[in-house]
């Protein structure tokens, strides 16, 4: 008979997504599973399914998307570095999330925000002229 800590624990893929820190609710994990933002091994999936060690899951986090292998199965939610621990994110993940980091810093330096609000007088120019 083997070893019980041996055998990894049967854990749904909203659970194991919650647990490693992805999202901060379980009901926001269903959410984005239920929605498409989730892939497990390259297909839709449901919050059901069941996550095994080895598996790629391929999701939507912020503006960033996101893919990772599973290392560790685990549905209890811990502190973020043991988290850290069920995943590893692929080369290919990190390469295109660093490139749109780069990209969107890149776009609000061409973008910049106003120093102050415009005052009463300098809205109403602003209306005149979007009016036109």
């Amino acid at each position: 008979m083997s070893n019980p800590a041996q055998i990894s624990p049967l854990v749904r893929l909203d659970k194991w997504l919650w647990a490693a820190r992805f999202y901060k609710t379980r009901s926001l994990a269903r959410e984005q599973i239920d929605g498409g933002k989730v892939h497990y091994n390259g297909q839709r999936s449901k919050p059901g399914k069941t996550v095994e060690v080895g598996a790629l899951v391929r999701f939507w986090q912020g503006q960033d998307e996101r893919e990772v292998r599973v290392l560790q199965v685990s549905e209890q939610r811990k502190a973020a570095p043991l988290a850290q621990l069920l995943y590893e994110e692929t080369e290919e993940s990190l390469k295109k999330r660093a490139q749109n980091s780069e990209a969107r810093r890149f776009n609000s330096q061409f973008a910049p925000s106003p120093e102050r609000r415009p005052d009463k007088q300098e809205r109403r120019q602003l209306i005149k002229v979007k009016q036109y």
